[in-house]
């Protein structure tokens, strides 16, 4: 295929939400200010047990090296499954929604959660490129309950969108709790999103006796050409009726030191949720994206009591086939002699319940 002008721009617009490179036509964002700490050296954040991101060089090597081996996904699969939450959900009880990709609805006691929406057919900073779904939302829109908290785990666009935040604020005027800097990009998108920044480490009370703390994670952030970097990336812990709810949203493995501790700062854990998917090509994504074998040894290691996957499924944004992160999940379990049943792979509209 050749390189031309209009494919180089639409692989950037896929790259930007695969690893975050920066997109060349957003240019002048706002970025967050704030002290020195021990990941933020005052301008750009970092993770003293991570990885750098990869290079433009490197992304480009990947996008166009003639060893690339990309597996053709469907257009369009159709849902099996569609799911009509209830208003609420009273009680101890804990359930969980699979939306797709990183999308969760949560309820329980009387609070309705929701972790990094996207309705949003691409996920992408323009509208004409970069991934787009590959299945419709496990919930429509309109189907939603009224939503009280929103928990965005970073900037990269298939788990910022702003188009869906913005249609969520309209509609619920929600809270929106997320890591340092991303509450800026947020309301300077629309000032209307409810944007509350967090660094790691702090536990912010949600209601009814439900609370989250942002734990680091393996990942890193960027929208823009100016922007690497300069908004935080985290994991979640939620606090809930039913045990602690371990929530990756995006997470490289490295020597699985982010898992550990946070089962001896946080644990015992009833329930991780962890990306399985956007994995191939190894060398490129292994410092920033977890393949199956490593969430089955990110279960272990944060010692969670049942899992649940995703990161899967609805918007290529890497090399593997559709199907491989689920069947790859299958034969990991089985190589740690884990039982299925431990660690699910819903699809897009099933529902679990603890």
């Amino acid at each position: 295929m050749p390189i031309t002008r209009r494919r180089v721009f639409a692989v950037l617009a896929g790259a930007a939400t695969a690893i975050g490179v920066p997109s060349v036509w957003i240019s002048n964002m706002k970025t967050y200010e704030g002290p020195v700490s021990d990941h933020f050296d005052g301008m750009r954040f970092f993770d003293p047990d991570g990885a750098p991101p990869k290079s433009l060089a490197e992304v480009l090597r990947w996008q166009f090296g003639t060893d690339r081996k990309r597996a053709s996904w469907p257009d369009w699969v159709p849902n099996g499954h569609s799911d009509t939450p209830p208003p609420r959900v009273s009680g101890d009880k804990v359930r969980l929604s699979f939306v797709g990709h990183v999308s969760w609805l949560i309820q329980t006691r009387d609070l309705n959660i929701l972790v990094d929406p996207v309705w949003s057919l691409r996920a992408s900073p323009v509208s004409w490129a970069g991934p787009h779904r590959h299945n419709d939302p496990g919930i429509a829109f309109d189907a939603l309950p009224k939503i009280d908290v929103v928990l965005v785990s970073h900037g990269h666009y298939d788990h910022l969108d702003i188009a869906t935040l913005s249609k969520l604020a309209e509609k619920f005027s929600p809270r929106m709790i997320t890591p340092l800097g991303n509450d800026v990009t947020m309301r300077d998108a629309d000032a209307a999103i409810k944007a509350e920044g967090f660094d790691w480490q702090d536990r912010v009370e949600l209601g009814n006796g439900i609370a989250v703390t942002l734990v680091p994670t393996r990942h890193w952030s960027a929208r823009g050409l100016f922007d690497r970097n300069k908004a935080l990336w985290a994991s979640f812990v939620l606090e809930t009726p039913a045990g602690k709810l371990y929530i990756v949203c995006d997470s490289g493995y490295g020597e699985g030191k982010h898992f550990r501790r946070v089962a001896e700062q946080h644990g015992p854990l009833r329930l991780a949720i962890l990306p399985i998917g956007a994995y191939e090509p190894r060398w490129f994504m292994k410092d920033q994206h977890m393949n199956p074998a490593d969430a089955v040894k990110a279960l272990a290691d944060c010692g969670a009591k049942e899992a649940l996957a995703h990161h899967h499924g609805t918007f290529q944004l890497t090399d593997e086939a559709i199907d491989a992160p689920v069947n790859a999940l299958a034969d990991a379990l089985k190589e740690a002699k884990i039982p299925p049943e431990r660690f699910a792979a819903l699809k897009p509209g099933q529902v679990y319940e603890i």
